[in-house]
């Protein structure tokens, strides 16, 4: 059974880091109060796991860092929870397929380990990470991911500005883009908002909500709430 809480991102503006999700964080991890966070989308892992240990105590739980190697690698197999933190995508999947974490790590989580993730800890919990909105600042073995979802997550999704001078693509174009090459569902998650996952049952949770992108249609407007379970039926 698959439990999963996808967090857009991990600190909303005017707020500290994880203040508008604690509530849920604690809530879906439960009574254990243990979490394996993994720090490897930052290049200081030990300051980014001081940063979230010193949050996650004031809930009171307690927090280990992941580090590469055969001493994370069993971290990782007993983990009561784990929690994958933001940064760069690229560099986060590039150090979980190097240290051989990628495959724990599915397998745990599919056999019903709890997985918290946010930013670019939700981007690999789709199939690829093609619709992160990092810069590629290491090349992955390849950009296939963890394939918790069978659709694609876009974390930090922004609406297109009307008043904006600027002339490039906005979130929504870029998105249609990816839907020109690949006809797989995505979906956008604003800031402070996040997809909660139990076994079939996928709810849209946070304060903003979300859109939802298909090949031939227009985008859907999700609300807080939402129900999404078919999303996980998708073929």
């Amino acid at each position: 059974m698959r439990r999963l809480l996808l967090l857009s991102n991990s600190t909303n503006h005017g707020g500290s880091y994880l203040d508008h999700a604690m509530e849920a964080v604690a809530s879906f991890l439960g009574p254990g109060r243990r979490v394996l966070f993994v720090p490897f989308a930052l290049r200081d892992w030990e300051a980014y796991t001081a940063k979230a240990r010193e949050r996650f105590a004031k809930a009171g739980i307690e927090v280990e860092g992941a580090t590469a190697g055969s001493m994370g690698a069993t971290a990782l197999e007993k983990a009561a929870a784990v929690f994958v933190g933001g940064g760069n995508t690229f560099r986060l999947l590039d150090r979980l397929q190097r240290s051989g974490f990628l495959e724990i790590l599915r397998r745990r989580v599919l056999a019903g380990m709890p997985y918290l993730g946010a930013s670019a800890g939700t981007n690999i919990a789709a199939p690829t990470i093609k619709t992160t909105n990092d810069m590629p600042i290491v090349q992955p073995a390849s950009f296939s991911a963890l394939g918790l979802v069978p659709f694609q997550i876009n974390p930090h999704y922004l609406d297109a500005d009307p008043s904006s001078r600027h002339m490039g693509e906005t979130r929504e174009e870029r998105l249609r883009e990816f839907l020109e090459e690949n006809d797989m569902p995505v979906l956008g998650l604003r800031e402070g908002a996040w997809l909660r996952v139990e076994g079939d049952r996928a709810t849209l949770e946070g304060a903003n909500g979300g859109r939802l992108f298909r090949r031939g249609t227009d985008p859907e407007e999700v609300a807080p709430g939402a129900a999404l379970d078919a999303l996980l039926r998708t073929p």
